[in-house]
């Protein structure tokens, strides 16, 4: 029976050192059993037989973690808490790293647009790997502690304030609603760039729109403003509410007109623009702004069709 000592030896190795004898005996005597069994059957049993049941329990380490179950990096309770962190804290890192790239990017002479691409991918990056690791690092820390079991019959809230049943489109996920924020954000930093670059850096960038659609930008801004309010409401409720697709058909709405407004003034370019006289002459790069703005335009209209329909079927 050496090939029996040999196993429960192996599985000992896997198991936590307090429970080894306990488990130990359990499972030799199983095996014992077993083996009893089968003598029975067929009489005397070899070496080869001892080494068939033994093969068709599993591995040691297979055997082991039957009695010891592994425990997770993260425990099974918190996971839901565990997701909703970080998505919400990666959801944060990105409008900032959205601020902190354009910053970079308005301010810099020799940073095109490729450039801009990868240094916003490379810098959220960056902060996504190190929030993911600090907000694991906690979860795990919490996970080693004793278990509350009275947080899972608490009654702190009153099946009353559940929301009312619904479609699935009345939840509002995460994704969209960090999406809007880095976008608004984005068109803020866009917008008041001379207010924090100097005049020579200012002089030196190649993204020039006249002044007189500067200006309408700078009163438009409002709008980004409120949509930056109106996307920290969503993350509030992150439920759909008849007030609140009301109040996203009428921003929307203003951002359809503004685009169109803009789209509609002239001239957009600045005439002094001279790098684009080199590639582009003044009217072709006119006809495409707006066409540009057009475009940009759809989006917004899209998202009015869309809750204009959602709330008829409310």
């Amino acid at each position: 029976m050496d090939l029996v000592t040999r196993y429960v030896a192996a599985v000992q190795r896997e198991l936590p050192e307090n429970k080894r004898d306990e488990i130990g005996r359990e499972l030799s005597a199983n095996i014992m059993d077993q083996l009893d069994s089968l003598a029975d059957q067929q009489g005397r049993l070899t070496e080869a037989d001892i080494a068939a049941v033994l093969k068709q329990m599993g591995r040691p380490r297979t055997v082991a973690q039957q009695f010891v179950p592994p425990q997770p990096l993260i425990r099974l309770s918190y996971m839901p808490l565990y997701q909703y962190t970080l998505y919400m804290v990666l959801g944060i890192l990105f409008p900032l790293q959205v601020l902190e790239t354009t910053m970079t990017w308005l301010s810099s002479t020799d940073m095109g647009l490729v450039r801009y691409l990868f240094g916003l991918a490379g810098g959220f990056l960056n902060d996504a790997i190190f929030g993911f690791a600090s907000i694991t690092a906690a979860f795990w820390l919490m996970s080693r502690q004793p278990a509350d079991h009275s947080a899972a019959c608490n009654t702190d809230w009153q099946p009353m304030q559940l929301p009312d049943a619904g479609p699935g489109w009345q939840h509002i996920s995460l994704q969209d609603i960090f999406t809007d924020l880095a976008t608004y954000a984005f068109l803020l930093v866009v917008i008041w760039y001379p207010v924090w670059m100097p005049a020579e850096q200012l002089a030196s960038l190649r993204f020039i729109v006249s002044d007189q659609a500067h200006q309408f930008l700078k009163w438009a801004s409002l709008l980004a403003v409120l949509g930056i309010a109106a996307s920290l409401w969503q993350l509030r409720q992150r439920f759909w509410s008849r007030q609140m697709l009301l109040g996203n058909i009428a921003l929307n709405l203003a951002l359809v007109i503004a685009t169109l407004t803009l789209a509609a003034s002239s001239p957009l370019i600045n005439t002094e623009a001279a790098q684009w006289q080199a590639v582009f002459n003044l009217e072709q790069l006119e006809r495409s702004a707006m066409f540009t703005l057009i475009v940009i335009a759809m989006f917004p209209l899209w998202e009015v069709g869309r809750d204009v329909i959602r709330l008829r079927n409310m």
